[in-house]
């Protein structure tokens, strides 16, 4: 059998942020995030800022890992989403240019071309 060496904090870190983001207005943030750049801007900034926990694993099982057991201490856990929201922060204000070309702002309901012919 292949083994792999499998980064757990990478698993626990995807969806701490996707549960953050949830948090968070649609526009721009959730928005920013969907762009698969910043996506990966955000992950390797509290990558760089945490420690990261490995396993070793048959390749057929790495699917099965259950990464919400994960040995992290609520402290730990708090340290990440700290990590994110303030990668959020710091990713917005240096790519709001980048941001507000890709996204464009939403617009009210009734004001949207769809609603003009009923």
């Amino acid at each position: 059998m292949t083994k792999t060496i499998v980064n757990l904090t990478l698993q626990v870190l995807v969806g701490e942020i996707e549960n953050i983001l949830e948090t968070y207005p649609h526009y721009p943030y959730q928005q920013a995030f969907a762009i698969t750049e910043l996506r990966q801007e955000l992950i390797a900034y509290v990558l760089n800022r945490t420690s990261s926990c490995y396993a070793v694993v048959d390749e057929q099982k790495q699917q099965s890992i259950g990464f919400n057991c994960l040995p992290y201490s609520k402290e730990e856990r708090l340290c990440i989403q700290t990590l994110i929201r303030e990668g959020i922060k710091q990713i917005i204000q240096q790519n709001s240019e980048e941001v507000s070309h890709q996204i464009p702002p939403e617009i009210e309901s009734a004001y949207a071309p769809s609603h003009w012919f009923g």
